[in-house]
């Protein structure tokens, strides 16, 4: 019989109190799945699709089992590993509370921020670090932390973990941790880039899927927008014009730059979001974004794993994703968490049929039209409308002040910091 509620599990009583605190008493499934095998002390592979609560099926049995401990300064007991700032803030914040809760300090370890102010963060005592491979990486070489102390390890979205970019940094990481530490990897899709760490450093994985094998998100329904180039610019102008909040993806972070100020001169409300922004940016445009100051979100792929924007309806592919999972984890930040919601995709004549291998490589089956600017199919699909013509203008987000950190969170950056120490140089290129 399916577990119904978090009092099946073996959880400490401060966090079962802690949940219902916040409202939570039904597990979703990725967590009825995992928690028993997590709370054991397996090592466990964990597939949900995004936004179906792998942070709490990796966090409550990580809080759960540190519980009661105290960490020596620079010396954590549990270690998360993410591939983003966003992502990163995203896990502390939904952490923080049930932290609390069993008296456990956590540390935010990312690049963009103040290095100095992570270190003093680190020394003070943490027993639960969340971190970017590149700037844990950092602080490990200045002398500021070490990771022998660390039982229990988790990679959330894994596969991105496991992309060469990243993996010569996790490998460096995994090594240090403690050899007989329990090791947790979760994420929306586990392909073959993440049997490598698997073969590496689990021991006798359980392994939880609680989606198809091709992890397609079924709560979304998905429309492939074919556009001939002349129109596509109108097109995007309409759709970004829309009620409500839109993200709309794009290649790079030159043409998302162009893009929002191309929207802004037509009177939509629009900002650019990715990488080359810094890291006070960054979060001052998500808040404008959740706010509703910014309607339509131009991002780079920096803004597909991590982002949770709560009521997002539609996510626009404006250029289309080179693999099926970064389609996913594109999408994937609509329709979370049981709710439902519009994948969009504008097609040119050309990628329509790189398009069509990506979707069935994907299991999805998409509906498909020919569309113009200011045709009533457009309309349907997409809620699209005519931009006023006025242009707008937004405050800009390097006006306002970087976010002082709160207790042992330290900041939600990435980059590279510079260190006050001579240091080795990080093995590998700089991941977030």
């Amino acid at each position: 019989m399916p577990t119904s509620t978090f009092n099946d599990f073996a959880l400490a009583p401060a966090l079962q109190t802690a949940l219902v605190a916040n409202g939570i008493t039904e597990p979703f499934p990725i967590q009825t799945a995992t928690l028993p095998d997590s709370l054991a002390g397996r090592d466990v592979l964990g597939r949900g699709r995004t936004g179906s609560g792998k942070t709490l099926a990796f966090g409550l049995p990580l809080l759960s089992r540190t519980a009661g401990q105290r960490g020596r300064p620079g010396r954590p007991l549990a270690l998360v590993l993410v591939p983003t700032r966003e992502l990163a803030q995203q896990v502390t914040t939904a952490l923080t509370p049930y932290a609390r809760a069993v008296n456990l300090r956590i540390a935010t370890v990312v690049g963009g921020l103040s290095l100095g102010r992570q270190a003093d963060a680190l020394r003070a005592g943490a027993e639960v670090v969340v971190a970017t491979p590149g700037r844990l990486n950092d602080l490990i070489n200045r002398g500021d932390c070490r990771l022998d102390q660390v039982a229990i390890t988790v990679l959330d979205e894994a596969d991105q973990m496991a992309d060469m970019g990243f993996l010569p940094q996790v490998t460096v990481l995994l090594e240090q941790v403690a050899p007989k530490g329990q090791r947790m990897l979760f994420s929306a899709t586990l392909d073959r880039g993440v049997d490598r760490l698997v073969r590496r450093f689990l021991t006798d994985p359980v392994s939880h899927s609680v989606d198809p094998g091709t992890a397609t998100v079924t709560a979304m329904t998905h429309h492939l927008l074919h556009v001939d180039a002349a129109d596509k610019p109108a097109a995007t102008a309409e759709i970004a014009a829309r009620d409500g909040r839109t993200i709309m993806f794009i290649g790079t972070k030159h043409r998302a730059d162009r893009l929002a100020r191309q929207l802004l001169s037509k009177g939509v409300r629009a900002a650019a979001l990715h990488g080359g922004k810094s890291q006070p940016q960054r979060t001052r445009i998500l808040e404008q974004f959740r706010n509703g100051q910014v309607t339509a979100l131009v991002a780079t792929d920096v803004a597909a794993r991590g982002i949770h924007i709560d009521g997002l309806d539609m996510v626009v592919n404006v250029d289309p994703p080179a693999e099926a999972k970064d389609y996913l984890h594109r999408g994937g930040r609509t329709a979370r968490a049981g709710e439902s919601g519009v994948v969009v995709t504008l097609v040119l004549p050309e990628q329509r049929r790189d398009m069509d291998r990506l979707m069935a490589t994907a299991g999805i089956r998409p509906e498909s039209a020919r569309v113009r600017s200011g045709d009533s199919e457009l309309a349907r699909v997409t809620g699209a409308r005519t931009p006023s013509g006025v242009p707008v203008t937004i405050a800009s987000p390097a006006a306002a002040p970087a976010a002082r950190p709160a207790h042992r969170t330290t900041g939600t950056g990435t980059g590279t910091g510079r260190s006050r120490r001579p240091r080795r140089r990080p093995v590998g290129p700089r991941a977030e």
